[in-house]
């Protein structure tokens, strides 16, 4: 009998500090130390990991908590053949049940947002033609567009020399130009996104023959800019994206005010904000 006390003394000394304890409940629903546990996992084998993982762990299944009881107000909720494959297609690896669980509970949330933003928030965004203009001059800069640049670049050139550069009436006449400034240009034809990203920076709302600023003892000019048959399906691409930005803004929103109504009680300050 004393060997016995001594065993389960021993084995409650042992114990992990993370037990099964319930450090949390969402609208009634415990969540205790081993889920948070089984999200972190979760987050670390997405990548996700943080200096505060217990925190944002618990913060990650509130809100699925959340997200899910609103889209049963939709009949949103996916069924488990939908859950599984989603979860199939992520390549988690090797999951414990606990770990497993929590995996397609978080996949069963994001799948039913999902459903939400597209059935109630989608079709009600509406973007403006400045917010798409918006939208491809940040591709354009960040990544470039279909288009196809020819560019004439003058290297080397001293200030007092680029000083002297006027607008020209055509390539060739900008060309000459640099020549009879004792330049030795460049003529280059490419996509936009094939330009390294400082000449692209430099290209991208610069006119048709028109210098620009010295930077680096250098001056770029556009001869022309041709849209390719890519730049046509762009449009719409890019129209999707902005629409698909500002709509998950909005959830975003929304989801806060979610969580604000939820009744969220965290019984342990090392979770607490």
């Amino acid at each position: 009998m004393k060997k016995l006390v001594m065993m389960i003394i021993a084995l409650t000394m042992t114990a992990p500090v993370y037990a099964a304890s319930v450090v949390a409940t969402i609208n009634g629903t415990p969540v205790t130390d081993a889920d948070v546990t089984a999200r972190v996992a979760l987050m670390n084998k997405q990548g996700q990991s943080s200096t505060d993982n217990r925190r944002v762990a618990l913060q990650n299944i509130i809100d699925d908590s959340v997200k899910l009881a609103y889209a049963q107000n939709f009949g949103a909720v996916p069924d488990d053949e939908t859950v599984q494959t989603e979860l199939k297609k992520m390549n988690l690896g090797e999951l414990s049940a606990t770990e497993r669980a929590m995996a397609l509970s978080a996949m069963r949330a994001e799948i039913a947002w999902q459903i939400v933003v597209a059935r109630t928030i989608l079709p009600t965004v509406d973007v403006t033609d400045a917010e798409i203009a918006n939208e491809k001059n940040e591709i354009a800069r960040t990544q470039g567009l279909p288009i196809e640049m020819t560019i004439i670049r003058l290297v080397d050139i001293p200030a007092d020399a680029a000083a002297k550069l006027t607008r020209p009436a055509s390539c060739d006449d900008a060309m000459q130009m640099a020549r009879d400034l004792g330049g030795a240009p460049q003529k280059f034809t490419a996509m936009q996104y094939e330009l390294a990203a400082d000449i692209r920076e430099r290209v991208i709302n610069l006119p048709k023959l028109t210098w620009s600023p010295v930077v680096d003892r250098s001056v770029l000019l556009v001869c022309d800019a041709k849209k390719t048959d890519e730049y046509g399906k762009l449009d719409d691409i890019i129209e999707q994206n902005a629409t698909f930005k500002q709509a998950m803004f909005i959830a975003d929103q929304q989801l806060k005010q979610l969580r604000r109504k939820a009744v969220v009680v965290i019984n342990d300050d090392r979770y607490k904000l």
